[in-house]
């Protein structure tokens, strides 16, 4: 949940910074804020004047378990400095942080042979592992 935090914090120094470059107040148009609700979901959002915008929701996850998490979804978007829109919308759950947004950096695809390779090693486990295990010491 750092992540999700972090993105939002930089989202707020995006719009402070925009803020200051402009020395006029940008006024808020939309604000919305859900607190928690018994289940523990909650919802918060705004957009501002100068098409600044954010919004979350978050839902708690197999409640009272042994495996209970918060699910949280969102999505922000601005305008960067060169005038290029930028969307991203994100997912944090069990599985950690998961930004999308086309301004993010991808890696490069895999080569076909490294990733025949991969795959035939996933497919043939080392045989001396399991010949180490069956030895007795």
């Amino acid at each position: 949940m750092k992540s999700a935090f972090l993105i939002v914090a930089a989202l707020c120094a995006t719009c402070y910074a925009q803020q200051l470059a402009s020395k006029e107040p940008i006024q808020i148009v939309k604000y919305v804020n859900e607190g928690v609700g018994p289940e523990g979901a909650y919802q918060w959002g705004f957009e501002t004047a100068n098409g600044i915008a954010a919004e979350e929701q978050g839902s708690l996850k197999n409640a009272g378990t042994e495996n209970e998490s918060i699910q949280v979804q969102g999505s922000a978007r601005w305008t960067s400095e060169d005038g290029t829109p930028i969307e991203l919308t994100y997912v944090a759950d069990e599985n950690g942080f998961q930004p999308r947004g086309a301004h993010l950096p991808t890696p490069p695809p895999i080569p076909e042979a490294i990733q025949r390779s991969l795959e035939y090693i996933a497919a043939h486990p080392q045989q001396e592992e399991n010949a180490l295990k069956q030895k007795k010491y």
